[in-house]
């Protein structure tokens, strides 16, 4: 069959068929005989050539199964010994859990805060359901990226401890996600956080940004364990605990070193959950069955499109929709920022089709950029709105003004009838200030420590307000002893002023231990952003 003349469902199904080639291959490889003694042997997979060699799971030594006949011995008596190994099966994984236990490669850690939270997880079979009921949506992609890159599969799990597989978490740090970024780590791996999309939320982006930095983290240390303490902590923390330890003459390992409980507990909870999947019976846990497929497609758009208008083509609902797209906080999709959204598998080629077939305008609110300083109620009557209307779609609180340059969702209508351009969905921001009457401005001088952030909270005011009023660049840093201008309430009006707040937050409360939850998540040498504030 031509590809090209396909249908649709014909082009699925070729597609999910080559995603399912490549374990099949690797599986018939694995059946060829060793090398013989004193070739040269290839550099073991999911090894990364820079890095101290991975400890491997082992499973029962069996002879390797020949295909309708019975066991043979791959040894002679004329030849030596062959050394032992773990042989791979011909038979394709009964379930993704089946094959993400054949990914295992980490050393395993054998504690008793290991089996404390063996015993936390197993405690709480609804638990364990809801979870998996989240992440079955977004685990088969994740377990392919992993393996595509030949990393542990260990990693694929690390949702499940961040976030419970929920990507609409917030921690109390500001950590967003599944993998629980924060806004500057998120920045630092391209991960767009705008008035219309948190990419830290995106089932596809994030994953990317998050096996690329504990490839990085893993470059860095060597050793999985300390990679993890330092995703979770930060690396500089690690590093200097690292040389701590080195100087006083102790073990530099991932149970050696001092760290915060968070820490301690980190890579423990994740074992336990290995330990969980790797032999659910040992510990009375039934795991819902996840299918070793995908759950859903990729499709592209190339306009703006309504998100209610997508569900309704795709035959889904809009609260179906956003859980497959959660980076999306806006009622409209911009072509030119997100060229491309999910759909559950079955329901992409019916969009796909239907979409072909629809007449008229695909969308209904587009991004007007704020050319000064005006009040909600003067934009919206510019815009056919009302005021309540307009605070609404854009999430602007009480008592605030748009700042010029800020850019808010109208109405599609007259001159403002064409999707949005890409400078505008990649960066466009809700920039706000205090209405005039309720405000006074001060002056704030730096002091060492500081950040942005903190600044920003010591005065009830945004990060975002900050760099506006006082015309910083995305990104730039602060020095000790600028002097920067802040607009604060009086004392009559003591409401904190903050930009539009992402959709559907949800409480810390969401990661998958019993302990602290996520700490500061972020790629610098401490949980706290330094003066520069990247």
């Amino acid at each position: 069959m031509n590809p090209s003349n396909a249908s649709p469902m014909q082009s699925r199904f070729i597609r999910l068929s080559l995603a399912l080639l490549p374990p099949l291959i690797l599986a018939a490889c694995a059946q060829l005989p060793s090398a013989p003694a004193g070739s040269e042997t290839a550099t073991p997979p999911h090894q990364p050539s820079d890095a101290q060699p991975i400890a491997r799971s082992k499973s029962p030594t069996s002879a390797p199964v020949i295909p309708n006949g019975p066991l043979q011995s791959l040894t002679t008596a004329a030849a030596p010994p062959v050394p032992t190994a773990t042989v791979a099966t011909l038979e394709a994984p009964k379930d993704l859990w089946d094959r993400v236990r054949r990914g295992f490669a980490m050393p395993d850690l054998d504690t008793d805060l290991v089996r404390h939270h063996e015993q936390w997880y197993a405690s709480r079979p609804d638990y364990i359901q809801r979870m998996v009921d989240r992440g079955s949506k977004y685990l088969f992609h994740i377990v392919e990226e992993v393996e595509r890159r030949g990393l542990p599969q260990e990693l694929a799990l690390l949702p499940f401890i961040e976030s419970a597989f929920n990507p609409q978490a917030v921690s109390h740090a500001k950590a967003a996600g599944m993998w629980q970024f924060m806004p500057a780590t998120g920045r630092d791996f391209d991960l767009k956080q705008n008035a219309f999309r948190d990419d830290r939320r995106d089932v596809l982006a994030s994953t990317r940004a998050a096996l690329d930095y504990l490839e990085r983290l893993h470059r860095m240390f060597g050793d999985w364990h300390l990679a993890l303490a330092a995703y979770n902590w930060g690396n500089g923390n690690v590093s200097r605990a690292i040389q701590r330890n080195r100087a006083a003459g102790l073990g530099t390992g991932y149970l050696d070193l001092r760290m915060p409980d968070e820490t301690r507990n980190y890579v423990p909870k994740l074992q336990a959950v290995k330990n969980l999947i790797a032999d659910p019976q040992r510990l009375s846990v039934r795991l819902p069955h996840v299918g070793n497929h995908p759950f859903f497609d990729t499709v592209t758009i190339d306009r703006d499109m309504d998100v209610a208008l997508i569900a309704e083509l795709a035959g889904v609902s809009v609260n179906d929709f956003h859980q497959l797209n959660p980076a999306h906080n806006k009622p409209v999709i911009m072509a030119a920022g997100t060229p491309t959204v999910l759909l559950p598998w079955d329901n992409a080629a019916l969009f796909e089709e239907r979409l072909r077939q629809h007449q008229g305008p695909t969308a209904t609110w587009t991004a007007w950029r704020v050319p000064r300083n005006m009040t909600i109620a003067e934009a919206a009557r510019q815009h056919q709105l009302t005021e309540a209307q307009l605070r609404e779609i854009n999430r602007i609180p009480p008592r605030m003004m748009l700042r010029a340059g800020s850019t808010v969702l109208v109405p599609r209508q007259g001159k403002l009838d064409a999707d949005v351009p890409e400078h505008i969905a990649d960066n466009g921001q809700i920039l706000l200030l205090p209405e005039a009457a309720a405000t006074r401005a001060q002056r704030v001088t730096v002091r060492a420590g500081d950040t942005l952030s903190a600044i920003a909270r010591r005065h009830g005011v945004t990060v975002a307000n900050l760099q506006a009023w006082n015309h910083l660049r995305p990104n730039q840093p602060i020095r000790v002893g600028q002097v920067l201008v802040v607009h604060s309430r009086t004392a009559a009006n003591t409401a904190p002023a903050r930009a539009s707040a992402p959709a559907r937050q949800t409480s810390s409360k969401t990661a998958a231990s019993p302990g602290r939850q996520s700490p500061t998540r972020t790629a610098q040498a401490s949980s706290k952003t330094p003066v520069t504030n990247r």
